[in-house]
């Protein structure tokens, strides 16, 4: 199932995408207890095009939890050990922008850099759940883009400022259930060309593991997203740079890169 939130009509909405057109859902795919499925399942009349709707983050975190490292193309790249566990940091709901939306290139960075990631949007309350269970609690798969000052990354020694900028978690188009995380193509394009190339069997710690090992520091609630590291092949995005991240059975999420014009808001 492809589900998708939208404005359209002077409101935001929720929907599914079915032969081409989005069928709008009467309330949240996201409700408590729910997971994959929907208990009071409803869809309304109302139909839309595509073309003629503003796709909006597929869902609204109360977390983004991110992975560094998980790829062992990725750490053989930088010449680091694989990681005995998941490294993990945070990025603010504050940086989440939609497909299409722009990339914001901060000028307190002079380094920023494009990361194309598998994101799990959880379905329902996790906590200490095992790696056989942490299925049950995955609604779906969506997109991500791993924005990072890399130049503050490394001039910190920690990842908090680096990762947190507005427009550093673009997300979307859609979230996509009933998919096989486990072996997925990966691609980010820059400007057309290939960039990132991998498969999400090159992660070092699949999304199972991964859903166990963060639920059992912290409850994981509907809508939270897990960005779950990049491939190879990471680099640095310039103004008008158009960025999109494919994955196999999920879609592309597409993002433009601008110059902060340092206007406040």
């Amino acid at each position: 199932m492809i589900y998708l939130r939208f404005f359209a009509r002077s409101k935001a909405r929720f929907g599914i995408m079915k032969d081409g057109k989005i069928i709008e859902l009467s309330k949240s795919y996201f409700k408590p207890g729910l997971c994959n499925r929907f208990e009071n399942y409803a869809l309304t009349k109302n139909k839309f095009l595509l073309n003629s709707v503003e796709v909006l983050p597929p869902c609204e975190p109360s977390k983004i939890i991110g992975v560094g490292l998980n790829y062992k193309d990725h750490a053989k790249e930088l010449n680091f050990p694989l990681p005995k566990n998941p490294i993990l940091f945070q990025k603010p709901i504050s940086a989440v922008i939609a497909h299409k939306d722009k990339i914001v290139l901060s000028k307190k960075s002079k380094q920023i850099d494009y990361e194309g990631e598998l994101a799990i949007v959880i379905g329902k309350k996790c906590k200490n759940v095992s790696v056989k269970n942490s299925h049950k609690y995955i609604f779906g798969y969506t997109c991500a883009n791993d924005v990072t000052a890399r130049d503050l990354q490394k001039l910190d020694g920690q990842w908090a400022r680096a990762k947190a900028f507005d427009t550093f978690a673009p997300i979307g188009p859609y979230i996509v259930s009933g998919i096989n995380p486990l072996k997925l193509k990966i691609e980010t394009f820059l400007n057309g060309k290939v960039v990132q190339s991998s498969n999400t069997k090159n992660m070092v710690f699949n999304v199972y593991k991964l859903v166990s090992f963060i639920s059992a520091i912290m409850t994981l609630l509907p809508g939270d997203i897990i960005i779950t590291g990049t491939p190879f092949g990471v680099g640095q995005l310039k103004h008008n740079d158009v960025l999109s991240v494919n994955i196999e059975k999920i879609g592309e999420l597409i993002n433009i890169c601008k110059k902060d014009n340092g206007y406040e808001n």
